[in-house]
């Protein structure tokens, strides 16, 4: 006998367990976020929460940070998203218990509860430290690009900035007139009611309030105002420049009188080759000399009647000749020195800065009316976008240990401040270590950074030890595998040749390997699995909250699913 369908019966009154822990098994991860976050210190977000009143009770806070989790963990933080899921999805379902809070409740709570997102991020790393996670002895920093919940499209000028700020009052100025002129028409239709019908034309009230885009430019305006880190940094390095050229300056001129000094104590008696930094000016002195000798004779010779052997012109004379022979080899020797320092401090520029020229467009500064705080950063691959750079330090078992969220897009200018904050995780850390764990006080063995935070400050900054490539991954290996060496560095060696030194070791060159594995596998985790392109909020201080909250979702989640954080736990 064949068998048939079964039939189906949605008129059926309950298809699932009348207890809500019985919807999924008790392996299902979503158990083990909302255990986890039952153990979090949250009372910075219930502070946040309106209490009392009339209407209906609140949401409970726990339950929507729960949420955000969970959905920021599955890809999903539109707040309409996540209220479609919370009526639909058997695990959001249980997060909150049937009771499904609207967007609009969702999006508040975000905002609300940004400020508690570090503390949160914190306790989060100490419940990963207490399962013994947090592998300190390689850790790597890196940076990406993120973008900001603004269009490129919305940069303007100092110029443009005033004429949309001219282009907003004259809008507000006619939203009064509009304004006016409904409270007009309101007016005149009730004394048209009351004192019978009149063919009036109303004037909508249906008025957006200009006032927020009015403060955007002002704040685009003010931020214009202000010098950038990047601004600062160049004009720090030009400072430098210059007082290095001074110095210079001072040192030859010193060193040119004393030459002159020991020449008129000999008393024209040769003196030697002078200094190589002296010897242009020294060697157009004696070519005056040489001229004036000569043309002494030549005159000589004229007031004599001509008598003797007549000398020869000035130019033609063999002091001459050679003292300007000397001259200009040495002019010569000066100039190559000279393209020698330019084209090393473009090398340096171009490694420490990692920063790709900007076109003739992006030259003057702009500021975004939409997001003021976010910057135009260049991209890797080539290409702009309009965001944050986003840094994190990250330990050899995939844990972020530290976050910072800036609008500078060089990335060395963020490595001491992300160094002294792996430091403090790496203490906080050690403070949660279960006593299980033979290292009894772990510490930051070594930390890997690429090329782009390569700087002699960066090099000397106190702290533990570090590797930081001096030019590309490539170029290293190469170096490594065709000059390899060996031992420490020489005693006399600069920041950058130790460095250099150090990564052509075999032990060195292994270690920096380890880099990429660790450094970048968030990044891509973020960007293709979890489809965190772009912040949902705007403004420095959100972004940096929505960053953390990221690194405390992906540290929840490694936890889980590393086995660390189960069910037994």
């Amino acid at each position: 006998m064949a068998k048939g369908y079964r039939p189906v019966d949605r008129d059926q009154l309950f298809l699932q367990p009348p207890d809500m822990r019985e919807w999924l098994p008790a392996t299902d991860p979503v158990w083990l976020v909302i255990a986890a976050v039952a153990q979090l210190d949250t009372t910075a977000i219930h502070r946040t929460r309106r209490t009392g009143g009339v209407g209906r009770a609140g949401y409970d806070p726990d339950m929507l940070l729960t949420v955000l989790i969970w959905g920021w963990a599955h890809g999903q933080r539109s707040s309409r998203t996540l209220e479609r899921l919370c009526s639909r999805d058997v695990a959001f379902r249980i997060i909150c218990a049937g009771d499904a809070p609207d967007h609009a409740t969702i999006s508040r709570f975000r905002a609300d509860s940004a400020t508690a997102m570090e503390s949160l991020y914190a306790q989060v790393l100490m419940l990963c430290a207490q399962l013994g996670m947090g592998n300190l002895g390689v850790v790597a920093l890196d940076g990406v690009k993120i973008a900001s919940n603004a269009s490129m499209s919305t940069n303007r000028t100092k110029g443009g900035l005033d004429k949309a700020a001219a282009e907003q009052a004259l809008a507000d100025a006619r939203a009064l007139a509009r304004k006016a002129a409904a409270a007009h028409a309101a007016t005149d239709a009730a004394e048209d009611e009351m004192y019978g019908p009149d063919a009036r034309d109303d004037v909508p009230a249906d008025l957006v309030d200009p006032r927020s885009r009015a403060a955007r430019i002002a704040e685009a305006l003010a931020e214009m105002a202000k010098k950038s880190p990047t601004q600062i940094e160049r004009e720090a390095k030009k400072s430098r420049k210059q007082a290095r050229q001074q110095a210079a300056e001072t040192k030859r001129a010193e060193q040119l009188d004393t030459y002159e000094h020991q020449r008129e104590q000999r008393d024209g008696a040769p003196l030697g080759s002078p200094p190589t930094e002296i010897r242009v000016e020294v060697l157009t002195r004696n070519l005056e000399y040489a001229r004036a000798d000569q043309q002494a004779k030549i005159d000589r010779y004229n007031a004599g009647n001509g008598r003797g052997k007549a000398p020869v012109p000035v130019e033609q004379a063999y002091k001459v000749t050679r003292v300007k022979a000397a001259l200009d080899r040495a002019i010569a020797d000066r100039q190559q020195r000279q393209l020698a320092e330019s084209a090393a401090e473009h090398v340096a520029a171009q490694v420490s800065e990692k920063t790709p020229s900007p076109p003739a467009w992006l030259t003057e500064p702009k500021r975004n009316i939409t997001d003021p705080q976010s910057r135009m950063m260049p991209l890797r691959g080539g290409g702009w976008l309009q965001g944050y750079n986003c840094q994190a330090v990250t330990s050899s078992d995939g844990l972020i240990i530290a976050t910072s969220v800036g609008n500078n897009p060089n990335d060395a200018t963020t490595f001491t401040t992300m160094l002294d904050k792996a430091v403090a995780a790496a203490a906080l850390i050690a403070t949660h270590r279960p006593s299980t764990v033979d290292e009894e006080e772990p510490a930051i063995g070594v930390l890997l950074a690429d090329a782009g935070y390569l700087s002699e400050d960066n090099l000397t900054h106190k702290g533990p030890d570090r590797l930081i490539a001096v030019g590309k991954s490539r170029d290293a290996a190469t170096a490594a595998r065709e000059q390899p060496t060996e031992g420490p560095p020489p005693a006399d060696a600069t920041p950058l040749e130790a460095m250099a030194h150090r990564l052509r070791t075999p032990e060195g060159h292994a270690l920096y390997k380890q880099r990429s594995h660790i450094a970048e596998t968030p990044f891509g985790h973020a960007k293709h699995n979890l489809g965190f392109r772009r912040f949902s909020s705007r403004g420095i201080t959100r972004a940096s909250a929505e960053f953390a909250f990221h690194a405390l979702v992906h540290n929840l989640f490694k936890a889980i699913r590393t086995n660390n954080l189960a069910a037994a736990t």
